[in-house]
């Protein structure tokens, strides 16, 4: 299924969608592609019960010696479940596979106080479905920007799925601005003209290493990576949830992101 052009709609019709959206996602990784560890979990905004990001986390073991070691370990052990990618052995398929100088990577680092629940699961990642509110003021941009840099910095993956165009506070799309304003590096892949689209992973090793896809209205999504550990990883399969979503989405809305103005 291609994607549709959400600047078609209100904010509101896109955050009805959303919302199925990462419930299928949701579903999908748990329903077998996380290995028996691991499970997805969907976090809420503060301000009451709307789906927010989905979270990717690690049930805690007896064997585990610190969460440092269980979120950038290279490879587990896993006894079932689905078996994750490695990253030597089957690289994640994207138009663009960037780190950056470790020098510029020290303008970042600090001493950070992590809070953690006593049930002892960490949050390894989350996935992100960024809506037309995340990038229509500077605040709120800066906001997500830095959502994304402190997870990215605790040594937390995060994907994050973009469908709105570049606005002038993301002239060359959400990743590469992120890549700026975090680590000072003009050189990051953007969006384009003709792709102004964009998908991207980040895989919370030292240093952070991009993976992003720039893609458009009317392209089928690809798989995305969701990283468990600094170098294994599960595929996200977005088209097959997208797709699911929009079977249960409003006919009527249906109509207008199909180019029938008359609804």
């Amino acid at each position: 299924m291609p994607i549709h052009d959400w600047s078609l709609v209100d904010s509101g019709i896109f955050h009805d969608f959303h919302q199925s959206w990462i419930v299928e996602i949701g579903r999908a990784l748990n329903g077998g592609l996380l290995p028996k560890d691991y499970y997805a979990l969907i976090e809420q905004h503060a301000g009451g019960p709307v789906p927010d990001v989905l979270t990717l986390e690690r049930r805690a073991s007896p064997n585990d010696d610190g969460p440092a070691n269980r979120i950038r370990s290279s490879v587990p052990d896993y006894q079932t479940g689905a078996s994750p990618l490695t990253t030597a052995e089957v690289p994640p398929t994207v138009a663009h596979t960037h780190s950056i100088d470790e020098n510029l990577l020290y303008v970042r680092k600090s001493s950070t106080l992590v809070l953690r629940h006593v049930s002892g699961d960490d949050v390894v990642g989350f996935i992100e479905i960024v809506s037309p509110g995340n990038k229509h003021s500077q605040s709120s941009i800066r906001q997500l920007i830095d959502k994304i840099g402190d997870a990215v910095a605790r040594g937390c993956h995060v994907l994050v799925v973009d469908l709105h165009g570049p606005t002038p506070r993301d002239q060359r799309g959400l990743h590469a601005q992120y890549w700026m304003d975090w680590y000072a590096d003009p050189t990051a892949p953007g969006v384009t003209k003709e792709c102004p689209l964009g998908l991207a992973t980040y895989c919370a090793c030292d240093p952070p290493i991009a993976y992003f896809e720039p893609t458009a209205v009317g392209k089928t999504l690809i798989d995305m990576p969701a990283f468990l550990t600094a170098q294994a990883y599960v595929n996200v399969p977005l088209e097959p949830t997208y797709r699911k979503a929009w079977d249960g989405f409003p006919d009527r809305w249906k109509a207008v992101l199909a180019g029938d103005q008359s609804q």
